[in-house]
Protein backbone atom coordinates (compact mmCIF):
# COMPACT_ATOMS: atom_id res chain seq x y z
CA UNK A 1 0.00 0.00 0.00
CA UNK A 2 2.69 2.45 1.02
CA UNK A 3 4.76 1.65 -2.08
CA UNK A 4 1.90 2.71 -4.33
CA UNK A 5 1.37 6.07 -2.67
CA UNK A 6 4.35 7.95 -4.18
CA UNK A 7 3.52 6.80 -7.70
CA UNK A 8 -0.13 7.60 -7.23
CA UNK A 9 0.70 11.06 -5.91
CA UNK A 10 3.08 11.74 -8.81
CA UNK A 11 0.48 10.50 -11.29
CA UNK A 12 -2.13 12.72 -9.69
CA UNK A 13 0.18 15.72 -9.94
CA UNK A 14 0.86 14.98 -13.60
CA UNK A 15 -2.87 14.80 -14.28
CA UNK A 16 -3.51 18.01 -12.34
CA UNK A 17 -0.75 19.91 -14.16
CA UNK A 18 -2.26 21.76 -17.15
CA UNK A 19 -1.43 20.35 -20.60
CA UNK A 20 -1.87 23.65 -22.38
CA UNK A 21 1.36 25.59 -22.90
CA UNK A 22 -0.61 28.79 -22.49
CA UNK A 23 -1.98 27.67 -19.12
CA UNK A 24 1.45 26.45 -17.97
CA UNK A 25 3.06 29.75 -18.92
CA UNK A 26 0.34 31.64 -17.06
CA UNK A 27 0.78 29.42 -14.01
CA UNK A 28 4.55 29.77 -14.00
CA UNK A 29 4.21 33.53 -14.44
CA UNK A 30 1.77 33.75 -11.53
CA UNK A 31 3.93 31.54 -9.31
CA UNK A 32 7.04 33.52 -10.12
CA UNK A 33 5.29 36.81 -9.49
CA UNK A 34 3.82 35.44 -6.25
CA UNK A 35 7.30 34.41 -5.12
CA UNK A 36 8.72 37.84 -5.91
CA UNK A 37 5.82 39.67 -4.29
CA UNK A 38 6.00 37.42 -1.22
CA UNK A 39 9.70 38.13 -0.81
CA UNK A 40 9.04 41.84 -1.26
CA UNK A 41 6.15 41.71 1.25
CA UNK A 42 8.34 39.91 3.78
CA UNK A 43 11.03 42.55 3.35
CA UNK A 44 8.47 45.35 3.74
CA UNK A 45 7.00 43.63 6.80
CA UNK A 46 10.43 43.46 8.43
CA UNK A 47 11.06 47.09 7.55
CA UNK A 48 7.70 48.20 8.97
CA UNK A 49 8.37 46.21 12.16
CA UNK A 50 11.79 47.86 12.51
CA UNK A 51 10.27 51.31 11.89
CA UNK A 52 7.56 50.74 14.52
CA UNK A 53 10.06 49.61 17.12
CA UNK A 54 12.42 52.44 16.21
CA UNK A 55 9.56 54.89 16.79
CA UNK A 56 8.80 53.20 20.10
CA UNK A 57 12.47 53.33 21.08
CA UNK A 58 12.52 57.04 20.20
CA UNK A 59 9.60 57.58 22.57
CA UNK A 60 11.47 55.72 25.29
CA UNK A 61 14.57 57.82 24.67
CA UNK A 62 12.39 60.91 25.02
CA UNK A 63 11.05 59.51 28.29
CA UNK A 64 14.59 58.97 29.58
CA UNK A 65 15.54 62.51 28.54
CA UNK A 66 12.46 63.85 30.38
CA UNK A 67 13.31 61.87 33.52
CA UNK A 68 16.94 62.89 33.60
CA UNK A 69 16.01 66.51 32.91
CA UNK A 70 13.51 66.53 35.76
CA UNK A 71 15.99 64.91 38.13
CA UNK A 72 18.60 67.52 37.33
CA UNK A 73 16.07 70.27 38.08
CA UNK A 74 14.57 68.68 41.24
CA UNK A 75 16.10 69.64 44.53
CA UNK A 76 18.85 67.18 45.41
CA UNK A 77 17.78 65.04 42.43
CA UNK A 78 14.71 63.82 44.25
CA UNK A 79 12.80 61.39 41.90
CA UNK A 80 9.61 61.45 43.97
CA UNK A 81 7.93 64.03 41.72
CA UNK A 82 8.41 62.16 38.41
CA UNK A 83 4.86 60.79 38.16
CA UNK A 84 3.18 64.03 37.10
CA UNK A 85 5.66 64.88 34.30
CA UNK A 86 5.36 61.34 32.95
CA UNK A 87 1.57 61.51 33.01
CA UNK A 88 1.53 64.87 31.23
CA UNK A 89 3.94 63.48 28.59
CA UNK A 90 1.62 60.52 27.94
CA UNK A 91 -1.37 62.84 27.62
CA UNK A 92 0.45 64.98 25.06
CA UNK A 93 1.47 61.94 22.93
CA UNK A 94 -1.93 60.27 23.31
CA UNK A 95 -0.34 57.07 24.57
CA UNK A 96 -0.63 54.87 27.62
CA UNK A 97 1.02 55.69 30.94
CA UNK A 98 4.62 54.47 30.74
CA UNK A 99 6.48 52.40 33.31
CA UNK A 100 9.26 54.22 35.22
CA UNK A 101 11.94 52.96 37.58
CA UNK A 102 15.02 54.66 38.99
CA UNK A 103 17.80 52.90 40.85
CA UNK A 104 20.80 54.13 42.76
CA UNK A 105 24.26 52.89 42.02
CA UNK A 106 24.22 50.67 45.11
CA UNK A 107 21.07 48.85 43.95
CA UNK A 108 18.36 50.70 45.86
CA UNK A 109 15.14 51.48 44.04
CA UNK A 110 14.58 55.21 44.20
CA UNK A 111 11.20 55.52 42.48
CA UNK A 112 8.52 53.38 40.82
CA UNK A 113 5.62 54.61 38.71
CA UNK A 114 3.32 53.28 36.01
CA UNK A 115 0.46 50.82 35.53
CA UNK A 116 0.20 47.37 37.06
CA UNK A 117 1.71 44.84 36.98
CA UNK A 118 5.25 46.05 37.40
CA UNK A 119 8.11 45.44 35.00
CA UNK A 120 9.94 42.17 35.64
CA UNK A 121 13.11 42.54 37.70
CA UNK A 122 16.37 43.16 35.88
CA UNK A 123 18.62 40.12 35.58
CA UNK A 124 22.02 40.14 37.33
CA UNK A 125 23.77 42.77 39.35
CA UNK A 126 22.72 46.34 38.67
CA UNK A 127 26.27 47.36 37.82
CA UNK A 128 26.45 44.73 35.06
CA UNK A 129 23.12 45.55 33.40
CA UNK A 130 23.65 46.62 29.78
CA UNK A 131 22.07 49.85 28.63
CA UNK A 132 19.71 49.58 25.65
CA UNK A 133 16.18 48.65 24.60
CA UNK A 134 14.63 45.19 24.78
CA UNK A 135 11.20 43.56 24.84
CA UNK A 136 9.98 42.05 28.12
CA UNK A 137 6.84 40.16 29.04
CA UNK A 138 4.72 41.13 32.07
CA UNK A 139 3.13 38.64 34.42
CA UNK A 140 -0.24 39.07 32.67
CA UNK A 141 1.27 38.19 29.29
CA UNK A 142 1.50 41.68 27.84
CA UNK A 143 4.70 42.68 26.04
CA UNK A 144 6.46 45.89 26.94
CA UNK A 145 9.37 47.65 25.30
CA UNK A 146 11.85 48.67 28.04
CA UNK A 147 14.85 50.99 27.77
CA UNK A 148 17.65 50.99 30.34
CA UNK A 149 19.94 54.05 30.59
CA UNK A 150 22.50 55.43 33.03
CA UNK A 151 22.50 59.09 34.03
CA UNK A 152 24.73 61.23 36.27
CA UNK A 153 22.81 63.49 38.60
CA UNK A 154 25.15 65.72 40.56
CA UNK A 155 27.71 63.38 41.98
CA UNK A 156 25.47 60.33 41.76
CA UNK A 157 25.01 57.74 39.01
CA UNK A 158 21.56 56.37 38.71
CA UNK A 159 19.94 53.75 36.45
CA UNK A 160 16.71 54.71 34.69
CA UNK A 161 14.39 52.12 33.16
CA UNK A 162 11.33 53.23 31.25
CA UNK A 163 8.88 51.06 29.40
CA UNK A 164 5.94 51.42 27.02
CA UNK A 165 3.41 48.87 25.86
CA UNK A 166 3.99 47.23 22.48
CA UNK A 167 0.27 46.71 21.96
CA UNK A 168 -0.23 49.59 19.53
CA UNK A 169 2.83 48.68 17.47
CA UNK A 170 1.94 45.00 17.43
CA UNK A 171 -1.68 45.78 16.50
CA UNK A 172 -0.52 47.93 13.60
CA UNK A 173 1.89 45.21 12.52
CA UNK A 174 -0.85 42.58 12.64
CA UNK A 175 -3.15 44.74 10.52
CA UNK A 176 -0.42 45.24 7.95
CA UNK A 177 0.32 41.49 7.93
CA UNK A 178 -3.38 40.70 7.43
CA UNK A 179 -3.51 43.06 4.46
CA UNK A 180 -0.52 41.31 2.91
CA UNK A 181 -1.88 37.82 3.55
CA UNK A 182 -5.25 38.61 1.98
CA UNK A 183 -3.76 40.56 -0.94
CA UNK A 184 -1.29 37.85 -2.03
CA UNK A 185 -3.98 35.39 -3.27
CA UNK A 186 -5.66 38.26 -5.10
CA UNK A 187 -2.32 39.18 -6.66
CA UNK A 188 -1.85 35.53 -7.70
CA UNK A 189 -5.25 35.44 -9.41
CA UNK A 190 -4.64 38.75 -11.17
CA UNK A 191 -1.15 37.63 -12.24
CA UNK A 192 -2.52 34.31 -13.55
CA UNK A 193 -5.19 36.11 -15.56
CA UNK A 194 -2.70 38.63 -16.92
CA UNK A 195 -0.22 35.85 -17.66
CA UNK A 196 -2.88 33.84 -19.48
CA UNK A 197 -3.76 36.86 -21.60
CA UNK A 198 -0.11 37.70 -22.32
CA UNK A 199 0.68 34.06 -23.12
CA UNK A 200 -2.25 34.02 -25.54
CA UNK A 201 -0.89 37.11 -27.28
CA UNK A 202 2.63 35.70 -27.36
CA UNK A 203 1.52 32.26 -28.63
CA UNK A 204 -0.86 33.64 -31.25
CA UNK A 205 1.71 32.99 -34.05
CA UNK A 206 1.93 29.36 -32.93
CA UNK A 207 -1.84 28.96 -33.20
CA UNK A 208 -1.76 30.47 -36.66
CA UNK A 209 1.12 28.23 -37.70
CA UNK A 210 -0.72 25.19 -36.32
CA UNK A 211 -3.86 26.03 -38.29
CA UNK A 212 -1.84 26.56 -41.46
CA UNK A 213 0.19 23.38 -40.92
CA UNK A 214 -3.02 21.30 -40.69
CA UNK A 215 -3.85 22.36 -44.24
CA UNK A 216 -0.48 21.26 -45.63
CA UNK A 217 -0.72 17.80 -47.21
CA UNK A 218 1.18 15.84 -49.84
CA UNK A 219 -1.10 17.45 -52.46
CA UNK A 220 -0.56 20.99 -51.13
CA UNK A 221 3.12 21.15 -50.25
CA UNK A 222 3.38 24.58 -51.83
CA UNK A 223 1.75 26.15 -48.75
CA UNK A 224 4.04 27.77 -46.19
CA UNK A 225 3.76 28.82 -42.57
CA UNK A 226 3.25 32.54 -41.87
CA UNK A 227 6.32 34.47 -40.71
CA UNK A 228 5.46 37.67 -38.86
CA UNK A 229 8.97 38.57 -37.74
CA UNK A 230 11.87 36.42 -39.00
CA UNK A 231 14.10 37.75 -36.20
CA UNK A 232 12.17 36.36 -33.23
CA UNK A 233 12.03 32.72 -32.09
CA UNK A 234 8.69 31.93 -33.73
CA UNK A 235 9.79 33.56 -36.96
CA UNK A 236 13.01 31.55 -36.97
CA UNK A 237 11.07 28.35 -36.29
CA UNK A 238 8.62 29.09 -39.10
CA UNK A 239 11.51 29.90 -41.44
CA UNK A 240 13.22 26.60 -40.67
CA UNK A 241 9.97 24.67 -41.14
CA UNK A 242 9.31 26.49 -44.41
CA UNK A 243 12.78 25.52 -45.59
CA UNK A 244 12.06 21.91 -44.68
CA UNK A 245 8.73 22.10 -46.53
CA UNK A 246 10.49 23.52 -49.59
CA UNK A 247 12.99 20.65 -49.55
CA UNK A 248 10.16 18.19 -49.00
CA UNK A 249 8.21 19.65 -51.89
CA UNK A 250 11.28 19.38 -54.12
CA UNK A 251 11.81 15.78 -53.00
CA UNK A 252 8.16 14.92 -53.70
CA UNK A 253 8.36 16.52 -57.13
CA UNK A 254 11.55 14.63 -57.86
CA UNK A 255 10.00 11.40 -56.64
CA UNK A 256 6.87 11.90 -58.73
CA UNK A 257 8.93 12.72 -61.79
CA UNK A 258 11.25 9.80 -61.11
CA UNK A 259 8.33 7.41 -60.65
CA UNK A 260 6.61 8.62 -63.81
CA UNK A 261 9.84 8.47 -65.84
CA UNK A 262 10.74 5.05 -64.46
CA UNK A 263 7.26 3.72 -65.26
CA UNK A 264 7.51 5.12 -68.77
CA UNK A 265 11.00 3.73 -69.32
CA UNK A 266 10.00 0.29 -68.02
CA UNK A 267 6.88 0.27 -70.14
CA UNK A 268 8.82 0.79 -73.38
CA UNK A 269 10.92 -2.44 -73.33
CA UNK A 270 8.04 -4.41 -71.84
CA UNK A 271 5.74 -3.23 -74.64
CA UNK A 272 8.40 -4.12 -77.21
CA UNK A 273 8.86 -7.61 -75.71
CA UNK A 274 5.11 -8.18 -75.69
CA UNK A 275 4.71 -6.95 -79.28
CA UNK A 276 7.57 -9.07 -80.61
CA UNK A 277 6.21 -12.12 -78.79
CA UNK A 278 2.68 -11.61 -80.11
CA UNK A 279 3.99 -11.21 -83.65
CA UNK A 280 6.04 -14.38 -83.32
CA UNK A 281 3.00 -16.39 -82.20
CA UNK A 282 0.60 -15.29 -84.92
CA UNK A 283 1.83 -17.80 -87.50
CA UNK A 284 4.33 -20.54 -88.05
CA UNK A 285 7.73 -19.22 -89.07
CA UNK A 286 11.08 -20.48 -90.18
CA UNK A 287 13.96 -21.13 -87.81
CA UNK A 288 15.74 -18.01 -89.03
CA UNK A 289 12.68 -15.86 -88.31
CA UNK A 290 12.38 -17.34 -84.85
CA UNK A 291 16.06 -16.68 -84.17
CA UNK A 292 15.55 -13.07 -85.21
CA UNK A 293 12.50 -12.77 -82.93
CA UNK A 294 14.38 -14.31 -79.99
CA UNK A 295 17.29 -11.97 -80.68
CA UNK A 296 14.95 -8.97 -80.52
CA UNK A 297 13.48 -10.27 -77.28
CA UNK A 298 16.95 -10.67 -75.80
CA UNK A 299 17.91 -7.18 -76.93
CA UNK A 300 14.87 -5.65 -75.21
CA UNK A 301 15.47 -7.84 -72.15
CA UNK A 302 19.05 -6.57 -72.01
CA UNK A 303 17.82 -2.99 -72.22
CA UNK A 304 15.32 -3.71 -69.45
CA UNK A 305 18.02 -5.33 -67.31
CA UNK A 306 20.31 -2.35 -67.77
CA UNK A 307 17.51 0.02 -66.78
CA UNK A 308 16.57 -2.00 -63.68
CA UNK A 309 20.23 -2.28 -62.63
CA UNK A 310 20.59 1.49 -62.93
CA UNK A 311 17.45 2.11 -60.91
CA UNK A 312 18.55 -0.31 -58.21
CA UNK A 313 21.97 1.29 -58.01
CA UNK A 314 20.54 4.80 -57.65
CA UNK A 315 18.02 3.56 -55.08
CA UNK A 316 20.76 1.95 -53.01
CA UNK A 317 22.88 5.08 -53.38
CA UNK A 318 20.03 7.31 -52.14
CA UNK A 319 19.51 4.99 -49.16
CA UNK A 320 23.25 4.93 -48.35
CA UNK A 321 23.39 1.19 -49.01
CA UNK A 322 26.56 1.24 -51.11
CA UNK A 323 29.72 0.96 -49.03
CA UNK A 324 32.76 2.67 -50.50
CA UNK A 325 36.31 1.46 -49.88
CA UNK A 326 38.70 4.28 -50.71
CA UNK A 327 42.24 3.32 -51.72
CA UNK A 328 45.03 4.98 -53.67
CA UNK A 329 43.84 5.01 -57.29
CA UNK A 330 45.92 5.99 -60.36
CA UNK A 331 43.46 7.83 -62.61
CA UNK A 332 45.57 7.36 -65.73
CA UNK A 333 45.63 3.63 -65.11
CA UNK A 334 41.86 3.55 -64.74
CA UNK A 335 41.46 5.61 -67.93
CA UNK A 336 43.64 3.16 -69.85
CA UNK A 337 41.55 0.23 -68.58
CA UNK A 338 38.32 1.88 -69.73
CA UNK A 339 39.83 2.66 -73.15
CA UNK A 340 40.85 -0.97 -73.51
CA UNK A 341 37.32 -2.15 -72.61
CA UNK A 342 35.67 0.19 -75.16
CA UNK A 343 38.20 -0.37 -77.93
CA UNK A 344 35.99 -2.79 -79.89
CA UNK A 345 32.91 -0.55 -79.59
CA UNK A 346 34.90 2.46 -80.80
CA UNK A 347 36.32 0.50 -83.75
CA UNK A 348 32.77 -0.27 -84.95
CA UNK A 349 32.33 3.48 -85.51
CA UNK A 350 35.94 3.94 -86.67
CA UNK A 351 36.62 6.16 -83.66
CA UNK A 352 39.87 6.56 -81.74
CA UNK A 353 40.21 6.55 -77.95
CA UNK A 354 43.31 8.30 -76.59
CA UNK A 355 44.68 8.78 -73.05
CA UNK A 356 46.78 11.89 -72.58
CA UNK A 357 48.26 13.88 -69.71
CA UNK A 358 50.28 13.21 -66.58
CA UNK A 359 51.23 9.80 -65.26
CA UNK A 360 50.95 8.34 -61.75
CA UNK A 361 48.39 10.86 -60.57
CA UNK A 362 46.82 9.33 -57.48
CA UNK A 363 43.58 10.05 -55.65
CA UNK A 364 41.94 8.43 -52.64
CA UNK A 365 38.70 6.92 -53.95
CA UNK A 366 36.69 3.76 -54.40
CA UNK A 367 38.11 2.29 -57.59
CA UNK A 368 34.91 0.59 -58.69
CA UNK A 369 32.68 3.65 -58.49
CA UNK A 370 35.23 5.94 -60.18
CA UNK A 371 35.66 3.38 -62.96
CA UNK A 372 31.86 3.19 -63.36
CA UNK A 373 31.63 6.98 -63.67
CA UNK A 374 34.35 7.01 -66.32
CA UNK A 375 32.69 4.12 -68.19
CA UNK A 376 29.40 6.02 -68.39
CA UNK A 377 31.13 9.17 -69.68
CA UNK A 378 33.12 7.28 -72.35
CA UNK A 379 30.03 5.30 -73.37
CA UNK A 380 28.09 8.55 -73.90
CA UNK A 381 31.00 10.05 -75.84
CA UNK A 382 31.12 7.05 -78.21
CA UNK A 383 27.32 7.06 -78.70
CA UNK A 384 26.99 10.73 -79.55
CA UNK A 385 30.26 11.33 -81.43
CA UNK A 386 30.14 10.93 -85.23
CA UNK A 387 32.11 8.19 -86.96
CA UNK A 388 35.87 8.57 -87.52
CA UNK A 389 36.31 11.03 -84.66
CA UNK A 390 38.76 11.05 -81.74
CA UNK A 391 37.74 10.90 -78.07
CA UNK A 392 40.44 12.06 -75.65
CA UNK A 393 40.75 11.17 -71.96
CA UNK A 394 43.08 13.79 -70.49
CA UNK A 395 44.55 13.52 -66.97
CA UNK A 396 45.89 16.71 -65.34
CA UNK A 397 46.79 18.05 -61.91
CA UNK A 398 45.86 21.56 -60.79
CA UNK A 399 47.06 22.69 -57.37
CA UNK A 400 45.54 20.23 -54.87
CA UNK A 401 43.08 18.67 -57.30
CA UNK A 402 43.26 16.05 -60.03
CA UNK A 403 41.12 16.29 -63.16
CA UNK A 404 40.30 13.69 -65.80
CA UNK A 405 38.49 15.05 -68.83
CA UNK A 406 36.49 13.15 -71.44
CA UNK A 407 36.41 15.33 -74.60
CA UNK A 408 34.38 14.37 -77.67
CA UNK A 409 33.54 15.89 -81.05
CA UNK A 410 29.81 15.30 -80.76
CA UNK A 411 26.96 17.69 -81.56
CA UNK A 412 27.33 19.51 -78.25
CA UNK A 413 24.61 20.55 -75.84
CA UNK A 414 22.40 23.60 -75.89
CA UNK A 415 22.91 25.94 -72.89
CA UNK A 416 19.26 25.49 -71.85
CA UNK A 417 19.87 21.78 -71.29
CA UNK A 418 23.08 22.07 -69.24
CA UNK A 419 21.42 22.72 -65.81
CA UNK A 420 19.48 19.43 -66.08
CA UNK A 421 21.96 17.27 -67.93
CA UNK A 422 22.64 15.17 -64.80
CA UNK A 423 18.98 14.68 -63.83
CA UNK A 424 17.62 11.16 -63.93
CA UNK A 425 15.88 10.16 -67.19
CA UNK A 426 16.67 13.52 -68.72
CA UNK A 427 17.55 13.40 -72.40
CA UNK A 428 18.71 16.22 -74.62
CA UNK A 429 17.41 14.41 -77.74
CA UNK A 430 14.63 12.01 -76.74
CA UNK A 431 14.37 10.10 -80.02
CA UNK A 432 18.11 9.81 -80.54
CA UNK A 433 18.72 8.65 -76.97
CA UNK A 434 16.16 5.87 -77.24
CA UNK A 435 17.57 4.75 -80.54
CA UNK A 436 21.01 4.50 -78.94
CA UNK A 437 19.58 2.41 -76.11
CA UNK A 438 20.10 4.94 -73.34
CA UNK A 439 17.76 5.23 -70.38
CA UNK A 440 18.90 8.65 -69.19
CA UNK A 441 20.57 7.29 -66.03
CA UNK A 442 24.23 7.14 -67.05
CA UNK A 443 25.13 10.72 -66.16
CA UNK A 444 23.13 10.56 -62.91
CA UNK A 445 25.06 7.47 -61.85
CA UNK A 446 28.33 9.11 -62.87
CA UNK A 447 27.60 12.23 -60.82
CA UNK A 448 26.69 10.15 -57.76
CA UNK A 449 29.86 8.08 -58.11
CA UNK A 450 32.09 11.17 -58.28
CA UNK A 451 30.35 13.07 -55.47
CA UNK A 452 30.36 9.97 -53.23
CA UNK A 453 34.16 10.08 -53.45
CA UNK A 454 34.38 13.73 -52.48
CA UNK A 455 34.69 15.11 -55.99
CA UNK A 456 32.55 16.92 -58.52
CA UNK A 457 31.46 16.31 -62.11
CA UNK A 458 31.21 19.28 -64.48
CA UNK A 459 30.44 19.77 -68.17
CA UNK A 460 31.42 22.36 -70.74
CA UNK A 461 29.67 22.23 -74.08
CA UNK A 462 28.59 24.35 -77.01
CA UNK A 463 26.36 23.36 -79.93
CA UNK A 464 28.45 21.96 -82.81
CA UNK A 465 31.71 22.03 -80.81
CA UNK A 466 31.50 18.85 -78.74
CA UNK A 467 31.43 18.40 -74.98
CA UNK A 468 34.00 18.08 -72.20
CA UNK A 469 33.00 16.21 -69.04
CA UNK A 470 35.44 16.67 -66.15
CA UNK A 471 35.86 14.51 -63.05
CA UNK A 472 37.63 16.54 -60.33
CA UNK A 473 38.95 14.83 -57.17
CA UNK A 474 41.27 15.89 -54.33
CA UNK A 475 44.88 14.85 -54.91
CA UNK A 476 46.40 12.20 -52.66
CA UNK A 477 49.37 13.48 -50.61
CA UNK A 478 52.69 11.65 -50.56
CA UNK A 479 52.27 10.05 -47.13
CA UNK A 480 48.81 8.87 -48.15
CA UNK A 481 50.23 7.46 -51.41
CA UNK A 482 52.67 5.29 -49.50
CA UNK A 483 49.97 4.05 -47.14
CA UNK A 484 47.69 3.33 -50.10
CA UNK A 485 50.40 1.32 -51.86
CA UNK A 486 51.04 -0.69 -48.70
CA UNK A 487 47.31 -1.35 -48.32
CA UNK A 488 47.07 -2.45 -51.94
Amino acid sequence: MNDALPGTTASGLRRAWPRSVRARLALWFALGLLLVVSAYAAAVLVQVRDDLYEALDSQLEGDVALVTGWLRQAPAGDPSGLVMPMMSSSERTGGELPWLETWSGDGRRLSLAGPRPELPPMQGALASVQAGASSVRLSDGRRVRALVARATIGDRTIVVRVGRSEQAARHELQEFTAVLVFSLPLAFVIAAGAGYWLAGRALAPVSEMTARARRITAEHLEDRLPVEDPRDEFGQLATVINGALARLEHSFDTLRRFTADASHELRTPLTAIRSVGEIGLRERRSEADYREIVGSLLEEAERLTTLVDGLLMLSRADAGGIALRPIAVDLREVAQEVVADFGVLAEEKHQRLLVDGETEVLVSADRGTIRQALINLVDNAIKYSPDERTIVLRVARRDREVMIEVADDGPGIEPSHLPRIFDRFYRVDEARSRAAGGAGLGLSIARWAVEANGGRLTVESSPGQGSVFSIVLPVLERSSKENGHRAG
